[in-house]
């Protein structure tokens, strides 16, 4: 035991996540003494991995990666609500004695959206791609922020799996590749109305094909955001920005949760003036 209070994140495998450097820049900044690290942990230690760390006064709580987001919910006392509804857990924090499951995939998506949220509108329509969990935690955000959902996935009965949990009269499934022909379709004036277009998928990645849709399904004015960061500007929200679509990157969901994790471990704010969103930007993607 070092003294030091210190969080960390728990994976497997690990050694990829940016979540280090995101907490240790903002832990630089704020001239903190708390660390942040990263913990290889595989599916039989992660019982021995959270009893050990319960036993230990310096730890703060983690994040939690693939594949543990669902495994590691028995083995804590209290999940907090929304976690519970998207049934991941990827934030867990000690408090007097406890261990507490939060999920902030929900609302570190939403970050980079309040200022298009703060406005009201007769219509909210999301086109979300992806079943996975990713997928699953940004239906529910959008959702609560009065969104009717349309899900696309490769395997329907996945996507008709999380229209499920909602109010069927608001939710709508299809298969991905209907986005991919175009739509013969006169959308008119935009109105008042907030379109939203996600892609959740891991198509696009550095190493995957890009997602295949056509820009003629996307309603005019929809804001574009890909929760891919590898490469920072895929190859979806390059045709969007050319289209003149606002877009979003993945950094901006990654930086979000970041921010969220960091205030329950660190009882903090983490700095967000502009130099050091950029300075933040420009380590993670070195």
């Amino acid at each position: 035991m070092s003294g030091t209070p210190y969080a960390e994140v728990i994976g497997n495998p690990i050694v990829q996540s940016k979540s280090p450097v995101m907490h240790g820049f903002w832990l630089e900044r704020l001239g903190l003494t708390e660390r942040y690290t990263r913990a290889h942990v595989t599916a039989d230690g992660l019982a021995d991995y959270l009893a050990a760390r319960r036993g230990d006064p310096d730890w703060r709580g983690c994040n939690v990666t693939l594949p543990h987001k669902q495994a590691v919910m028995p083995l804590i006392d209290r999940i907090d609500p929304v976690a519970a509804r998207i049934g991941a857990v990827n934030t867990i924090v000690k408090a007097d004695g406890l261990l507490t499951g939060y999920n902030s995939d929900a609302p570190g998506f939403l970050e980079p959206l309040r200022p298009w949220l703060s406005e009201r509108h007769l219509l909210r329509t999301a086109r979300i791609f992806g079943t996975g969990g990713a997928a699953r935690a940004i239906a529910h955000a959008l959702w609560d922020e009065g969104f009717t959902l349309i899900l696309a996935g490769r395997d329907l009965a996945k996507a008709d799996a999380i229209a499920a949990e909602f109010d069927a009269g608001h939710v709508h499934t299809c298969t991905l590749d209907t986005f991919a022909r175009p739509l013969d379709f006169d959308w008119g004036e935009k109105g008042d109305r907030l379109d939203i277009v996600v892609n959740a998928t891991s198509l696009g990645m550095t190493g995957k094909p890009p997602l295949d849709v056509d820009l003629s399904n996307f309603p005019p004015g929809a804001i574009v955001y890909d929760a891919v960061y590898a490469p920072l500007e895929t190859p979806l929200l390059r045709a969007a920005r050319t289209a003149g679509h606002p877009v979003v990157d993945g950094l901006s969901m990654l930086i979000g949760q970041g921010r969220i994790a960091f205030r329950r471990f660190f009882g903090m704010e983490p700095p967000s003036d502009p130099a050091s969103e950029a300075k933040l930007r420009a380590r993670l993607t070195a």
